[in-house]
């Protein structure tokens, strides 16, 4: 994942509201949720939630799903995990160095 992403992403989590969209998505699982539902549990306004959602799709966290009427929100498990590998991936490579000069000294 390239900084650039991994810096929008963050930066659509950062909303207190989107994070609560996004966390009830994943509580959600596969079957995600219907807009009203997402609604009804988080107590959103529609017109604020759904400024929440499209923020959340623009980066890939949120994808939508029409059946019917219904528009269903899914959690974009495969951008989750390249995010969070992001933030993981060099975690502590740099401790190894301080030793290491720590040592020679």
């Amino acid at each position: 994942m390239k900084l650039d992403d991994a810096a929008a992403h963050l930066e659509a989590l950062g909303n207190p509201t989107r994070l609560k969209i996004y966390r009830a998505l994943i509580r959600a699982g596969g079957a995600g949720l219907a807009v009203g539902r997402l609604q009804e549990k988080l107590k959103i306004a529609p017109s604020t939630l759904s400024h929440h959602i499209k923020a959340l799709v623009v980066v890939g966290l949120v994808t939508q799903v029409r059946d019917a009427t219904t528009l269903i929100c899914h959690a974009n498990y495969e951008v989750m995990r390249e995010l969070v590998g992001f933030l993981v991936a060099e975690c502590c490579t740099e401790s190894a160095e301080t030793k290491d000069t720590k040592t020679a000294a």
